[in-house]
């Protein structure tokens, strides 16, 4: 397989820091490219980093530059936006919809997205809602492949505390096992596997649309 070149959106958060960690060390890549706002704290001659305005398209299109593979892994909370639905929706709909444009424009073929379990546009819980109207946008792209990820609550160590998924995992990953069936699904899964499952999702040959909850994560990051 010739070598491609990844770009990462959300490379500091949570996933996204993870699935940067795991193409730099996959020899299928050999460029890595992170949109940022901010210095990221790793070094290494595959990486290239670049500085970006995510409200300015001009912009962000130059530093997304081109490329094979998009990741994205972008996800902000209400804290964050201080409640503000609309700074919300600027961070978990535009930045992916805007930036899977974007990828398209510039001939990548394969967008990579983290949405959630429960993802519906239907929906009446406007973050299931937010997520579902981001997978209907860029599922009608004309990638040669699009891999929508559905975890449940993430598992790992983030650089901000979030009290909710304190409370969540204290109360929730000692029952998991008690999720069986159609609810296996809702188990908790650590956010490294996931970064794992995305770029083993990147090597793939696979067309189309593909969605992946639980099991089909968890399958693809020993692959």
């Amino acid at each position: 397989m010739q070598s491609q070149t990844a770009v990462v959106i959300g490379a500091t958060g949570l996933i996204g820091s993870k699935v940067v960690e795991t193409l730099l060390k996959d020899t299928a890549f050999d460029r890595v490219r992170i949109p940022v706002r901010k210095a990221f704290p790793v070094t290494n001659t595959k990486l290239e980093v670049q500085f970006v305005d995510f409200n300015n398209t001009d912009d962000l299109s130059q530093k997304i530059g081109k490329g094979d593979a998009i990741f994205c892994c972008v996800g902000t909370t209400q804290k964050k936006v201080k409640g503000d639905l609309n700074a919300y929706r600027k961070v978990d709909y535009d930045i992916p919809v805007n930036t899977a444009r974007i990828a398209l424009t510039n001939s990548f073929k394969k967008y990579l997205l983290v949405s959630s379990v429960g993802a519906n546009a239907k929906s009446s819980n406007f973050y299931l809602k937010l997520k579902g109207e981001v997978e209907e946008e860029i599922s009608a792209m004309l990638f040669e492949s699009i891999h929508i990820f559905q975890p449940s609550m993430l598992l790992g160590q983030r650089k901000e505390f979030r009290f909710g998924e304190l409370i969540g995992k204290v109360l929730i990953q000692p029952l998991s096992f008690l999720l069986a069936a159609s609810l296996r699904k809702y188990k908790p899964i650590q956010a490294s596997e996931v970064a794992k499952a995305m770029v083993a999702a990147a090597k793939k040959e696979s067309r189309g649309i593909n969605v992946y909850t639980y099991d089909a994560i968890k399958a693809l990051a020993r692959s």
